[in-house]
């Protein structure tokens, strides 16, 4: 019986799965995280929000998003929305329950950032004729930028890895391929192995960019 790494396979398997992290993986998390950050932010804002039916509704979603598993999101969704008549392909309902999920643990991020900035700030703001919606979005929100760098970068890369959950349902992303390259060559131990490193290294690009990011913003915060 034969042992060891099947070189030849790693190197003929390498570029469709990273054609599907290309055309999979990075497009679906894209767009569920920019669509995830809209939502989070109108969330975060009802949160602070003053009127109780607003900030109740904030806090009930990000209670419902945060403690439930993304896989039963996912498949309530896919699978269970169907009984009701609502029937989706593969990709919208993982960017539905991707964005979601996205959006209860934004959402909490951009609360703290928003209250981590100064009263101070506001009341300058306020000192020179600024309204409360021209304050957020030339003071505060910049600096709230800073500080919720790091984590919404954690959150987006921890959704880069949670896209293979797409796969469940059948999303033709980066493992979905190397599954199906592994069926066929009933060498799992490889390609999986081999999905690993290629998460792995978008995860280190990523890593790369939120420094970039953190040093670009770092001019707005407010010493």
């Amino acid at each position: 019986m034969e042992s060891g790494i099947d070189w030849e396979l790693v190197r003929t398997s390498l570029w469709p799965i990273v054609k599907y992290a290309l055309i999979g993986t990075v497009p679906l998390t894209l767009a569920s995280f920019a669509a995830g950050l809209v939502l989070a932010m109108a969330v975060a804002l009802a949160r602070l929000s003053r009127v109780k039916v607003l900030s109740g509704l904030g806090r009930a979603y990000v209670s419902v998003i945060r403690g439930t598993p993304l896989l039963v999101q996912l498949f309530v969704i896919f699978f269970g929305l169907p009984s009701i008549g609502v029937r989706l392909d593969p990709w919208p309902s993982a960017i539905i329950a991707f964005s979601l999920n996205v959006g209860g643990y934004a959402a909490e991020i951009i609360r703290a950032a928003i209250l981590s900035v100064p009263k101070g700030q506001w009341e300058a703001a306020h000192m020179i004729g600024m309204s409360n919606r021209l304050a957020l979005r030339r003071i505060i929100l910049p600096q709230a930028a800073r500080v919720s760098v790091p984590p919404l970068s954690n959150t987006f890369i921890s959704l880069v890895k949670d896209t293979s959950l797409a796969s469940l349902i059948l999303v033709t992303e980066l493992f979905r391929r190397a599954q199906e390259i592994a069926a066929f060559s009933q060498e799992f131990l490889v390609l999986y192995v081999e999905a690993a490193v290629v998460y792995w290294v978008l995860c280190l690009f990523l890593s790369v960019g939120q420094s970039a990011l953190e040093g670009r913003l770092d001019r707005y915060v407010a010493h």
